[in-house]
């Protein structure tokens, strides 16, 4: 199980007894998770995510404290040799955005 974040603020909020207020956390991750789904496509990994809602299920599943809170599964390794992704084009601006 990988966990993004950071991963000592359990151990300063032990030692010192103050909560640290964090801002924007779910962006954060969020980009974290970009971030390292981008590496593993260059890396020649395949990824398939599933954002299940709720997720708290995976609190008990895995055993973790309520403090923390999934954000994402995240399915990773080899395509098969005979593996295709549908070719899907972008759409032009002029296809969604007007301009005045």
């Amino acid at each position: 199980m990988l966990r993004i974040g950071n991963g000592m603020a359990g151990w300063r909020q032990a030692i010192t007894g103050l909560k640290q207020k964090r801002y924007y956390p779910h962006e954060s991750t969020g980009i974290a998770c970009g971030m390292l789904i981008a590496a593993l496509h260059l890396a020649g990994l395949a990824t398939l995510t599933h954002t299940p809602s709720p997720m708290a299920f995976l609190n008990d599943i895995l055993g973790r404290p309520k403090n923390e809170m999934p954000y994402l599964l995240l399915v990773v390794g080899h395509p098969a040799e005979d593996c295709w992704v549908p070719a899907i084009e972008r759409l032009r601006l002029a296809d969604y955005a007007s301009f005045i």
